[in-house]
C-alpha cells in the first residue's frame, strides 16, 4: 500500500521568502528519502547547475489527504550535502543545541490577512469599511469575515497534531490570527512553516488567499505582525531574569541587528502607531503595547513568566527570530549569572 508525502520547503525568493511543496509516492512502511528539485526556478540555483536536495527533518500526518499521507518539512541542501545558504534552519540548529540547557521556549502569535482578489476580505468593492475597532474578536457576518476558513484551517492543524494553542479575529476586516507554541525554537519554526503552508492550501479550496503582508492596507490601519512570546526556566522562575532579557534586547546595536532581521517591510508597520513602537526606537515595559517588549502584567504580579517581543513582521522568518532572540537573551542571562 503507497502513502502520500507532501514535501514542503523555503524557497530563496527575496525579500520574503515563497513555500514551496511536491508530492512524492512512497511504499507502505518506507522511510522519507531525501529528495530533488529544480533550484533554478526557485531562485535557489543556476540553470546550469540547477540541482538541489530537500532533506527531511520534520514530518506530521496531512489532515487533507487523510488516511497515512503525510506533510514533511525540509532542509534545502547543495548536492555535496551542505546547507543552502537559503536554509536558515542550519543556522539555528546550533543556537538551540548551545542553550538548550536554559530550556527556551516560544509561542508565537501569526497574524495574516485574507484577500479576495485585490480586496482583503470584507472590504467594500471600491471603498472601504467602517473604521477598525469592532472587528477585534469579533462576532456577526456585518464584523467577522473568511471565519469558515478560519475553523477548518484550525482543524487541519490540530488534526496534523501541530501546537496550535489559539485562534482570533483581528483588529482589521478578513484579518485572523493563530498561535503556536508554547514549545522550542527549532519545534515551534517547524510548525509555524506547516501552519503557514496549511493556512495557504486551506484557502485555496475557498477561493481566498492568504498573506502575511505586514501593511496589507496603507493608511489607519492595523498593520500584521508575529509577536513572539519568549522564556527561559530563569524567566519563568525569577523576574530579575525577565528584565535581564529586556536589558538584552535592548543593548548597544542589539535592537537594530533584531529589527532587520524581522521581516521585510518592517518600516512601514513599526511607525509608534496602531500598537507598535517605532522601528528604530527600542523600548520595553509593562502591560505596554506601544513598547518594542512588554512585559504582561501577570508577570510583574507573578514575579516570573515571559515576554512579547511585538516586533517581528508577520512575514518574519521564525526560524530567524527564534535564533536571535534565543542567542541575545540566554547570552545576556549567562552574563548575568541567572542561568
Amino acid at each position: 500500500m503507497s502513502y502520500k508525502a507532501e514535501y514542503i520547503w523555503i524557497d530563496g525568493t527575496e525579500p520574503t521568502a515563497k513555500l514551496r511543496s511536491k508530492t512524492r509516492i512512497l511504499g507502505d512502511g518506507d522511510a522519507l528519502p531525501i529528495w530533488g528539485f529544480d533550484g533554478s526556478s526557485t531562485n535557489q540555483a543556476e540553470g546550469h547547475a540547477s540541482d538541489r536536495v530537500l532533506n527531511p527533518v520534520f514530518s506530521c500526518p496531512d489532515p487533507i489527504r487523510g488516511g497515512d499521507n503525510v506533510l514533511v518539512m525540509c532542509e534545502v541542501l547543495n548536492i555535496d550535502m551542505t546547507p543552502h545558504e537559503s536554509n536558515t534552519r542550519a543556522l539555528l540548529r546550533p543556537v538551540a543545541e548551545k542553550f538548550a540547557g536554559q530550556e527556551p521556549i516560544f509561542g508565537i502569535e501569526q497574524e495574516y490577512t485574507f484577500f479576495d482578489g485585490i480586496r482583503p476580505l470584507g472590504f467594500p468593492v471600491g471603498g472601504f469599511p467602517a473604521a477598525q475597532g469592532g472587528y477585534y474578536c469579533g462576532v456577526g457576518s456585518d464584523e467577522i469575515f473568511g471565519r469558515d476558513i478560519v475553523e477548518k484551517h484550525l482543524d487541519h492543524c490540530l488534526a496534523a497534531g501541530l501546537s496550535i494553542s489559539g485562534i482570533n479575529a483581528e483588529v482589521m476586516p478578513g484579518q485572523w490570527e493563530f498561535q503556536v507554541g508554547p514549545v522550542g525554537p527549532l519545534e515551534v519554526s517547524d510548525q509555524l512553516w506547516i501552519a503557514r503552508w496549511l493556512l495557504y492550501r486551506t484557502a485555496e479550496d475557498f477561493n481566498v488567499s492568504a498573506t502575511l503582508n505586514p501593511k496589507p492596507v496603507k493608511g489607519d490601519w492595523n498593520g500584521a505582525g508575529a509577536h513572539t512570546n519568549f522564556s527561559t526556566k530563569a524567566m519563568r522562575e525569577d523576574y530579575r531574569a525577565i528584565i535581564t532579557a529586556c536589558e538584552a534586547l535592548g543593548e548597544g546595536s542589539k535592537p537594530l541587528d533584531h529589527v532587520k532581521n524581522y521581516g521585510a517591510g518592517i518600516d512601514e508597520r513599526l511607525t509608534g502607531l496602531h500598537e507598535t513602537a517605532p522601528w528604530n526606537e527600542f523600548s520595553y515595559g509593562v502591560s505596554d503595547r506601544g513598547a518594542s517588549v512588554r512585559i504582561p502584567w501577570q508577570v510583574e504580579k507573578d514575579g516570573k513568566g515571559y515576554i512579547e517581543d511585538r516586533r517581528p513582521n508577520a512575514n518574519v522568518d521564525p526560524y530567524v527570530v527564534t535564533r536571535l532572540i534565543t542567542d541575545t537573551c540566554c547570552t545576556g542571562l549567562e552574563k548575568e549569572g541567572l542561568v
